[in-house]
């Protein structure tokens, strides 16, 4: 199971890179692996601002559909794009080429309730 140190994550199952006021995000190698091929990202938030814990997109496997929270407070700024006509990037490569959405932050203080990489490993039973 690949959970990078690096990485900030949630019990929701998503990834947060943080860079400054902007956090990458994404879903876990755990969440791709439980949902099976991903064969469509949907994501209809881009420039809105949301509060942490709302629903920013969907993800769709072949036997599911899975709401994508938001990990933190803020304004979509960017969708991955080139999910739209490559969604099996994120069972390829989550951490990487399959990132969903990049966000400027608006509450810093949430990033406290992020789970480190240790914990999450220990949520999951990894």
């Amino acid at each position: 199971m690949n959970i990078p140190s690096n990485l900030k994550y949630t019990k929701d199952h998503e990834w947060v890179l943080i860079d400054g006021d902007i956090a990458t995000i994404g879903i876990t190698d755990f969440a791709q692996k439980e949902l099976g091929d991903i064969v469509y990202v949907e994501v209809e938030t881009l420039d809105q601002t949301l509060d942490k814990d709302e629903v920013f997109g969907t993800v769709e496997a072949v036997k599911t559909v899975s709401d994508l929270f938001l990990p933190l407070s803020g304004e979509i700024i960017e969708f991955n794009n080139g999910l739209d006509s490559n969604p099996e990037e994120v069972n390829a490569d989550p951490y990487g080429k399959g990132w969903m959405i990049k966000l400027k932050i608006a509450n810093f203080s949430q990033t406290d309730e992020l789970l480190s990489s240790e914990s999450y490993r220990q949520l999951i039973g990894a």
